[in-house]
């Protein structure tokens, strides 16, 4: 299969199908941060270059201005609010970009953490969590899906319990607070790491689609 990852520098999607023998290249406005087949340039540009080039394209736009854990911040009064809302709305109109491109590919899947995608487009065609592929963590993500099935949970993780305080009781992975925050602290790249894909995904997608 010649798969194209688009919005990805990390190499873990691309990777876990490289080495199931598949032709994989990621495509990021960043370096790739593994050794491996990149594109560093513009996902549209690169498409339209390569086109006819791919079986499947699996992409994962960035989520800053998407997902449900940044969009209360478009509600604030302050003026930063009116710029949140209107790179939201920027987001939007590249997803809705993306959607109209996955007829040129036979396997499509667009991925996102939960948020605004399946109310101002369309709903996901499922939703995944880590925990359900082998990695101790909690993250609610989106599939939407043209021509590949579900994913097929592979492993549970199971969540510890938090043995007291205000969330006493509560299930929580270990990259959450008892709270339920994420465990990421402030730093210049968090957007980054948080928006990586675990590898018990990737390693999934690889081996159930790459058998199609």
């Amino acid at each position: 299969m010649r798969v194209l990852i688009g919005f990805e520098c990390s190499g873990i999607v691309r990777d876990a199908f490289a080495r199931r023998g598949h032709f994989a290249v990621s495509c990021d406005l960043l370096p790739s941060e593994a050794e491996g087949n990149h594109h560093q340039g513009d996902i549209f540009e690169f498409i339209e270059m390569t086109r006819g080039c791919w079986d499947a394209f699996i992409c994962h736009p960035d989520c800053t201005y998407l997902c449900s854990s940044g969009l209360h911040w478009n509600k604030r009064p302050q003026g930063i609010a009116i710029d949140r809302q209107a790179r939201t709305d920027a987001a939007i109109a590249g997803v809705e970009r993306l959607f109209k491109l996955e007829d040129q590919f036979k396997y499509f899947c667009l991925e996102n953490p939960v948020g605004c995608i399946g109310t101002r487009i369309r709903k996901a065609t499922q939703w995944i969590q880590p925990n359900q592929f082998g990695e101790d963590a909690s993250k609610n993500t989106g599939l939407w899906l043209h021509g590949l099935p579900p994913l097929v949970p592979t492993k549970h993780i199971a969540p510890r319990v938090v043995p007291s305080g205000p969330y006493k009781g509560k299930l929580r992975w270990a990259n959450q607070t008892d709270g339920g925050q994420n465990r990421e602290g402030p730093k210049p790249d968090r957007w980054l790491t948080r928006a990586r894909t675990y590898s018990g995904i990737g390693d999934a997608m690889a081996r159930q689609w790459g058998i199609l």
